[in-house]
C-alpha cells in the first residue's frame, strides 16, 4: 500500500488535491498525537481500519463519548449531504468528520492530506471548515494492460493512488491485439495462447512479425480469483472497475487462440508483438497483413461472445461493460464472399453498417447479462438506435452530436490532455510516447461542460476519464512517470467546480507538496521544469531570471549561459539574476531542476536576443 500525506501551507488549505468546494479557515490549530482518541459511530469499520492504517500514530478507536481531544467520525447528519459529499471541521479541541459511504471515505482522504508529518511526536492541523462533494459522478482512469502486463500488486498500488485523489472508476483494458489478460474458463486458449507474444522492444508500424520457431514469452494474465481480489480491494476504496473486452476489431489475441473467430480462419495468425501489423501507402491508406477483426456473420462467434461476456458479467459487479468498438479494420470483410452475400440478403448497405449489426447483437447479449454497454465514439456514428454509453475520445464536436442523439457520454478526449500516453511537453527530451503532447496544464484547464451545450444537455455528461495506453510503457517506473503529475490535474478536473479551480494555486502550492511526497515514497514522476515552455526567444537587452517557487521543495535549479546543457556542476540559482545582453548578441539561458533524490526535469531554453527587433517588456 502506498501511503501519502501532505500539509497546509501558510495556514491555508492550498495543498489539497482536488480542491474542495468550500474551505473556510479558522483561528488556532488542533494538535494530533498518539494520545488523540478516535471516536467512531459509523458502521463502515473497514473505512476506519484503512484510515488508522495510514495515520502516523497508533490511535485508539472508541465508540463512547469522552471529553478527551478526539477525532470524531460520524454519519449523523450525513443524509443531508450531496452524494459522495462530506463535512470536515477542525477546531482547537477536536476534528469532526461527517459522511457516509464514499463521502466518509473521501473526507478521510482530505484529512490525510491536511495532516503534516509529525514533529516531536505531534502533528499540527490549522483550524478549517470544509464542505465538499464532487462535480462529476464518474472520475475515471483507464489502464491498458494488453500492450504491457502489470501485476496485481501494481494494480493495487494504482488503486491506492486513485483513491487518495478521489478517482472512483478504474477502466481495465483487458484485451487487444497484443494480449488477452483475463481468464475465461469456457475458452482456456485465450490465456494459454492469447496472453503471450514474442518479445519486442520497438513499437512502430514496422515491428518485426513473429518469426518461425520464435517463442512467445512476453505477457501474462489474471485468473478470475485474482480479479475478484482486485475488485474487493477497489471496493474498499470506493472504486468500481469497468472491464473492457475489445471487439470486433483489436481482436488478434483472441483470433490467434481460436482462428475460426475471423473470416480468413488463418491458422498462422499470432498475438501481435507490436502496435499493428499494418503497411502505410503513399496515398495515406494502410493495409493489414493479417485479420484482427471478428467474423460478424458467424453464429459461432456470437456463441463465443455470449459465453465470454457471461463470465465477465458474473465476475465484475459494475453495471457497465466496455466493448471497445473502435478502429475496426473491415477490408477482410469486404473481400469475403460469404460476408458480401450476407449483407445482400439482409440489406446491409456497407461494412460500416455491418459493424452496427454486430454491435446491436452484442448489445442484446450484454443486456441479457443485466449489464449496459459502453463503447468508443465509432459506435455512435450513423443512425444509432441502441441504448449505449459513449466514451468520447474525439472531443467537443462529436460530444455535442452524441448528446443530441440522446446518448450519455464519458469524456476522455486526447486533444484536451486526457491521453496520458502522450508526451508531457513538446521537448525531444521527453521519453518515447504514442505521439502528441498533453501537458498537465491542458488536463487541468479542460472544461468538459462545453459552452455549446445547454444545461439539460450537460446532464448527459457522466464524467471524465484519462487513458494510459501502454504501447510505449513497458514497466511500472515509466507508468508512474507518464501518470504523475497529470493524474492530479485529472482529479481536480473531475471533482472541483470551475469557480474553485486555479492553476496558479495548483502549480505553485498544491503540486510541489504532492510531488515531495512522491519523492519521499520513492515513486517516479515527471519533475516540472523551471518554465512551462520548452523553447522561447525573447528580444531584450536585459533579462531578469527569477524563480518565484521551486517545482519540488528542496530541489535545486541550475543554469548555464553558454549553450551547454546544465547539470549539478553549473551555476546554482540562489537569487534573482539580471542578465545583460550586449548589442547585436544573443545569450542562451538553459535551466534544469534536480530533486533531492536526483530526479531531473527536462532542460528549458530561453534565447535572449538583443538585435534590432522590437524589445519585449520584462
Amino acid at each position: 500500500m502506498i501511503v501519502l500525506c501532505s500539509g497546509i501551507i501558510n495556514g491555508k488549505a492550498q495543498s489539497l488535491i482536488p480542491m474542495p468546494q468550500s474551505v473556510k479557515e479558522g483561528a488556532g490549530s488542533f494538535t494530533f498525537s498518539a494520545h488523540t482518541v478516535i471516536r467512531a459511530d459509523v458502521q463502515d469499520k473497514r473505512a476506519i481500519a484503512l484510515l488508522t492504517g495510514q495515520l502516523p500514530f497508533k490511535n485508539k478507536v472508541i465508540t463512547d463519548a469522552t471529553k478527551t481531544p478526539a477525532l470524531i467520525i460520524t454519519d449523523r447528519g450525513a443524509t443531508a449531504l450531496p452524494r459522495e459529499g462530506y463535512r470536515l471541521q477542525v477546531t482547537p479541541d477536536s476534528i469532526t468528520l461527517v459522511g457516509r459511504d464514499a463521502g466518509l471515505f473521501y473526507g478521510m482522504q482530505t484529512l490525510l492530506q491536511l495532516l503534516p508529518s509529525p514533529t516531536a511526536g505531534t502533528a499540527t492541523i490549522p483550524c478549517v471548515s470544509i464542505e465538499d462533494a464532487p462535480r462529476f459522478g464518474y472520475r475515471g482512469l483507464m489502464l491498458d494492460v494488453s500492450r504491457h502486463f502489470f501485476t496485481v500488486s501494481q494494480i493495487k498500488d494504482l488503486l491506492d493512488l486513485m483513491a487518495y485523489y478521489k478517482l472512483n472508476r478504474f477502466h481495465w483494458h483487458l484485451t487487444d491485439d497484443q494480449g488477452w489478460r483475463l481468464e475465461i474458463k469456457s475458452f482456456p486458449e485465450l490465456t494459454r495462447v492469447g496472453a503471450w507474444r514474442v518479445p519486442r522492444i520497438d513499437f512502430s508500424g514496422n515491428t518485426l512479425p513473429p518469426q518461425p520457431g520464435e517463442k512467445a514469452t512476453d505477457g501474462g494474465f489474471y485468473t478470475q480469483e485474482e480479479v475478484k481480489e482486485v475488485i474487493r480491494y477497489a471496493a474498499a476504496r470506493h472504486i468500481e472497475i469497468l472491464p473492457e473486452i475489445d471487439v470486433p476489431g483489436h481482436s488478434m489475441a483472441a483470433i490467434a487462440s481460436y482462428p475460426w473467430l475471423c473470416v480468413t480462419r488463418n491458422p498462422d495468425i499470432n498475438v501481435n508483438p507490436g502496435s499493428s501489423f499494418a503497411k502505410w501507402f503513399p496515398s495515406g491508406g494502410f493495409e493489414m497483413y493479417v485479420d484482427n477483426s471478428l467474423n460478424p456473420i458467424d453464429e459461432k462467434v456470437y456463441q463465443f461472445l455470449d459465453k465470454v461476456f457471461g463470465e465477465v458479467a458474473a465476475l465484475f459487479p459494475y453495471p457497465y461493460i466496455h466493448i471497445g468498438g473502435d478502429e475496426c479494420y473491415k477490408a477482410f470483410w469486404e473481400k469475403d464472399n460469404s460476408v458480401q452475400q450476407f449483407m445482400q440478403q439482409h440489406h446491409i448497405p456497407n461494412t460500416h453498417a455491418l459493424q452496427g449489426y454486430f454491435i446491436s447483437r452484442l448489445n442484446k447479449i450484454i443486456q441479457s447479462k443485466n449489464k449496459k454497454m459502453i463503447a468508443w465514439d465509432e459506435i455512435a456514428e450513423g443512425d444509432i438506435k441502441e441504448d449505449i454509453v459513449v466514451m468520447n475520445r474525439f472531443g467537443e464536436k462529436s460530444a455535442v452530436e452524441q448528446i443530441k442523439k440522446g446518448l450519455n457520454i464519458i469524456l476522455a478526449p486526447g486533444g484536451n490532455g486526457l491521453y496520458f500516453d502522450y508526451a508531457q511537453s513538446t521537448s525531444e527530451q521527453e521519453p518515447s510516447s504514442h505521439g502528441g503532447d498533453a501537458p498537465a496544464w491542458k488536463a487541468y484547464q479542460y472544461n468538459p461542460e462545453y459552452p455549446a451545450l445547454s444545461a439539460p444537455a450537460r446532464q448527459h455528461i457522466m464524467g471524465v476519464e484519462a487513458c494510459l495506453w501502454t504501447e510505449h510503457i513497458p514497466d511500472i517506473s515509466k507508468l508512474q512517470y507518464m501518470l504523475l503529475p497529470r493524474m492530479l490535474a485529472l482529479a481536480e478536473t473531475g471533482w472541483t467546480s470551475p469557480t474553485n479551480k486555479d492553476y496558479q494555486r495548483f502549480a505553485r502550492f498544491a503540486l510541489p507538496m504532492q510531488l515531495q511526497r512522491f519523492e519521499k515514497a520513492g515513486m517516479n514522476y515527471r519533475v516540472p521544469p523551471v518554465h512551462d515552455y520548452v523553447d522561447t526567444t525573447i528580444n531584450t537587452d536585459t533579462f531578469r531570471f527569477e524563480v518565484t517557487s521551486s517545482p519540488v521543495p528542496n530541489a535545486r535549479i541550475y543554469y548555464t549561459l553558454n549553450n551547454r546543457p546544465p547539470g549539478d556542476y553549473d551555476h546554482l540559482y540562489t537569487r534573482p539574476v539580471t542578465i545583460t545582453v550586449p548589442k547585436g548578441k544573443t545569450i542562451m539561458l538553459k535551466t534544469i531542476v534536480i530533486t533531492p533524490a536526483g530526479r531531473r526535469s527536462i532542460i528549458t531554453r530561453t534565447v535572449l536576443d538583443n538585435s534590432d527587433k522590437p524589445k519585449n517588456e520584462h
